[in-house]
C-alpha cells in the first residue's frame, strides 16, 4: 500500500501487514515515520494511492463509509472531555434516560477501570464535568480522562479498537499500568495502537517498526531485541526510563 498527501510525495511506501481477530498490534517508530498516517488510512479518513486495505477479506472502499467507521472504536491522543455530565461524555449523544442506558454507561466505565466511588462524583454518572458551566463540576486527571475516552469505545462494543497514543500525557509508569489494564479490558478485541514509549508495547502479539513510511522490522518484543536492529536501538535509548 502506498499513500501521499501531495502528488509525488509519498508518506507510506509498500506497507503490508495482516492482523488476525483478537490480536494486539503495536506500531512504533520515531516522529514522521508514518504511524499516524497509517491509522488514518485504516479508519478510511483517506484512501491509499496504491494497493488496498481489506476488512474481513473485503476492500474497505466497498463498505458504506459511516457504517465502516462505526465498526471501529478509536481513541486519539487529543481526545476531549466536554462540559456535560459524565454519562453524556461516554454516550457522545443525547441520553434517552433509560435504566438500561445508564447501566451500559456504568458497565463501560467499570470495564475501563474508571472509579465511580470517587468522592468527587456526587451525582455518579450524572456528575457534571469541567467547571465551564457548573461551579461544582469535576475536572478529571489525565489518566481518569483517558479512561472516559476508552469507555466511549467500550460502550459501543466495537470488536476493533485503534489508539494513537491516547496516554501520551502520562508519565511512563502510569502509561504502562494503564496499557496493562487495557490489555485486560480488550482481551477479546482486536487492538492496533501507536506508542513512542516501548514499555507499553512489550506484550503486543506483533510489533511493527516504521521508518520513512515503511515497515522495516516486525516481530515480538523479544524477537526484535534479539535481532539487535532499529527497534533494539530505540529500546536501548529509552531503557533508562523503565528501570
Amino acid at each position: 500500500m502506498d499513500f501521499g498527501y501531495l502528488p509525488g510525495q509519498q508518506v507510506l511506501k509498500d506497507v503490508s501487514f495482516a492482523v488476525k481477530p483478537g490480536q494486539k498490534i503495536a506500531l512504533v517508530g520515531y516522529n514522521g515515520s508514518g504511524k499516524t498516517t497509517l491509522v488514518k488510512l485504516l479508519l478510511r479518513l483517506y484512501d491509499p494511492d496504491g494497493g488496498k486495505i481489506c476488512y474481513h477479506g473485503r476492500d474497505i472502499r466497498d463498505y458504506q463509509v459511516m457504517a465502516y467507521r462505526r465498526s471501529i472504536g478509536s481513541v486519539f491522543q487529543d481526545f476531549k472531555l466536554y462540559a456535560a455530565t459524565l454519562k453524556e461524555n461516554v454516550l457522545m449523544d443525547a441520553a434517552d434516560g433509560s435504566r438500561e442506558e445508564s447501566f451500559r454507561v456504568e458497565q463501560a466505565l467499570y470495564d475501563a477501570h474508571f472509579t465511580l466511588e470517587d468522592n468527587r462524583l456526587s451525582y455518579q454518572i450524572e456528575t457534571p464535568l469541567t467547571t465551564e458551566f457548573e461551579k461544582d463540576g469535576v475536572n478529571l486527571s489525565g489518566g481518569e480522562a483517558q479512561k472516559v475516552a476508552i469507555a466511549r469505545t467500550l460502550y459501543r462494543k466495537q470488536n476493533m479498537i485503534i489508539m494513537d497514543e491516547p496516554s501520551s500525557a502520562l508519565d511512563p509508569l502510569a502509561e504502562y499500568r494503564l496499557n496493562q489494564e487495557l490489555n485486560e479490558i480488550a482481551r477479546d478485541k482486536t487492538v492496533i495502537f501507536i506508542s513512542h514509549r516501548l514499555s507499553t508495547v512489550r506484550d503486543a502479539d506483533c510489533i511493527y517498526m516504521m521508518e520513512n513510511g515503511r515497515i522495516v522490522e516486525s516481530g515480538t518484543h523479544e524477537a526484535l531485541l534479539a535481532e539487535d536492529g532499529k527497534y533494539a536501538a530505540m529500546w536501548k535509548v529509552q531503557a533508562g526510563l523503565y528501570t
